[in-house]
């Protein structure tokens, strides 16, 4: 079950704590990712091949933007 948890005066989100390596991010973050579900859901659905018609020739300024 996913936990709440706090770095930095910065709340996170961990979607696996029992894990060996969790998976852990920020509210920034977790907007970001709800704001592009349905590339996310492509993503998934094509085995990695796509992440949409606007998307599938890559993604503009990808490279340079940090996560």
């Amino acid at each position: 079950m996913p936990e709440i948890s706090e770095y930095k005066g910065n709340k996170l989100i961990c979607l696996n704590p029992g894990s060996k390596f969790t998976f852990s991010f920020g509210l920034s973050k977790a907007k970001m990712i709800l704001e592009n579900l349905d590339a996310i859901k492509k993503f998934v659905e094509t085995n990695g091949e796509s992440c949409g018609e606007e998307n599938s020739a890559g993604s503009e300024g990808s490279a340079s933007e940090p996560f």
